[in-house]
């Protein structure tokens, strides 16, 4: 990291490396941010998308289901951010049939993304370091990240830049190791601390804080974005995770990774939080669509699949279960029914009449069944 790419004010920050090179460590929060008309304008915007976001949530019954749903759609594309290539399709193929799962190594990095956020939005507890190490064990293990310490600080000095660039050259460095308890509880105190800013401007505090930091080894963005995903239900802004930060940021990443450096290298709050907002706001809306249109299909198809010449009523089951994981066996729809093979493939045909299903052509594998519906609807392709 050059220190000639580092605004002069903000070069107090850098710290010598191997007494060569640059890091950058990011100074407690808050800082001294001015909230112009142009901020405040954004905030109300954000606010307004979020409320709306949330009464919509507290208004369905089954908010709290179609968030997994929601949630499968964040893995993959907080994930993609990370360079990881999956579908939301490949994602449910790998839940009901892992081991004849052709793009089994990416597909298994998304899952432990959904096993990770389960854990984070489901303790009791207010959000500190400990669920954040928890959640980074859980999203790295058992994956070609798991060489990366899964759940444990680093112990060597990493970076951002080019493939192939060294410390002298690259984009950012983060604080060398010996400071990260410093920075980690200097963050830590910020994010228990009764807040001095509104809530979404907080948020996007804590999520440059932590990405600026880079605790981990790898996987700091996904974990950084299951952040966002929390707090925002922790602080009461919404009732579920029903807002998927990432499909505003990945078709952004240069512009989003920009945003967070500037802060660093400029001390340009304002473009970031700028930014977040209009992320927000964004995603805030385009979410209360697709979850409103998630619930019309959910009642649309449990009342096709209780019409007499269907199937029995206890199908609603599999039909909730393709809102959680859009794809499903045989064998697994005997394990929600509790029937033979026989009664589960008839269910299954039934479904596949009525349009709610399609069988996926998997050769030498166990049958397979993906609701297009669903898939498309949480894409917002419908």
């Amino acid at each position: 990291m050059r220190s000639s790419d580092v605004a002069p004010p903000q070069r107090q920050h850098l710290t010598r490396v191997e007494g060569r090179y640059h890091a950058f460590v990011p100074p407690p929060l808050p800082p001294a941010v001015v909230l112009d008309d142009v901020l405040v304008n954004r905030l109300s915007a954000a606010d307004r998308a979020v409320g709306a976001l949330a009464g919509t949530g507290l208004a369905l019954p089954d908010a709290h289901l179609l968030a997994k749903t929601i949630g499968r759609h964040e893995a993959v594309l907080s994930s993609r951010l990370d360079g990881t290539q999956t579908t939301v399709s490949e994602l449910a193929f790998f839940e009901v049939d892992a081991v004849n799962q052709p793009n089994r190594a990416d597909a298994q990095e998304v899952f432990n993304h959904v096993t990770a956020a389960e854990h984070v939005l489901s303790t009791d507890q207010p959000l500190g370091l400990e669920p954040l190490r928890e959640a980074h064990r859980l999203l790295l293990a058992g994956v070609r990240g798991d060489s990366a310490t899964p759940g444990d600080y680093r112990g060597t000095q990493n970076w951002i830049g080019a493939p192939g660039c060294a410390l002298d050259t690259a984009t950012y460095v983060p604080p060398p190791p010996e400071r990260l308890p410093e920075s980690l509880a200097a963050f830590e105190q910020h994010l228990l601390a009764e807040p001095e800013l509104p809530p979404l401007i907080k948020i996007a505090l804590l999520h440059y804080q932590f990405e600026a930091i880079h605790p981990f080894l790898d996987g700091n963005g996904r974990v950084g974005r299951l952040l966002i995903s929390r707090l925002l239900v922790e602080w009461g802004l919404l009732p579920a995770p029903l807002l998927d930060m990432s499909a505003y940021l990945e078709p952004r990443r240069d512009e989003y990774y920009a945003r967070l450096l500037a802060v660093s290298t400029q001390g340009d709050w304002h473009g970031w939080l700028s930014f977040f907002l209009a992320a927000i706001t964004e995603q805030a809306t385009d979410a209360g669509r697709r979850v409103r249109a998630l619930h019309v299909l959910r009642d649309d198809l449990r009342a096709q699949v209780t019409e007499p010449r269907r199937a029995s009523t206890h199908i609603l089951s599999v039909v909730d279960a393709l809102f959680e994981t859009p794809a499903i066996t045989i064998g697994r729809t005997r394990a929600i029914l509790g029937v033979t093979h026989k009664a589960a493939r008839e269910n299954l045909v039934k479904l596949v009449a009525a349009g709610t299903l399609i069988e996926v052509e998997r050769e030498g594998r166990a049958r397979v069944f993906l609701a297009p519906p669903i898939v498309n609807a949480v894409q917002g392709t419908a």
